[in-house]
């Protein structure tokens, strides 16, 4: 589950829906299946994650080379935005409960998001 922690409302839709749809495409379910395996099996092991972090920067041999050869056409700049949707959707479809924002270090800002675990008030 996934909440804009500033209104505590949950996200149901994954953002630019129709580039996000045009780029998955090009993915066969078997390579869609392994990328999303890969990132839950590496958000279950922190309560904080930075997209941009979380694939390295050389993706030759991993399950995330795909999305850079076939869904995005080898362009840089829109595999690591297509990688940054995949993981936004993963965080919808995980049982806890994820929020998410932009941040800086040392002043400087953090290219991509981070997601971090939190605890739904009680009703």
């Amino acid at each position: 589950m996934l909440y804009a922690i500033d209104k505590m409302e949950k996200i149901t839709n994954v953002p630019y829906r129709n580039n996000y749809v045009k780029w998955t495409s090009r993915l066969s379910p078997t390579e869609i299946k392994a990328i999303k395996d890969k990132l839950n099996g590496m958000i279950t092991e922190k309560d904080i994650h930075t997209s941009s972090w979380m694939p390295g920067k050389d993706w030759s041999g991993t399950v995330f080379m795909p999305i850079y050869e076939k869904a995005c056409v080898k362009n840089v700049e829109v595999a690591a935005m297509c990688f940054g949707l995949i993981l936004w959707e993963v965080m919808m479809e995980r049982p806890e409960a994820w929020a998410f924002g932009r941040y800086k270090m040392n002043e400087i800002p953090i290219e991509g998001m981070t997601y971090f675990r939190i605890e739904l008030p009680s009703k």
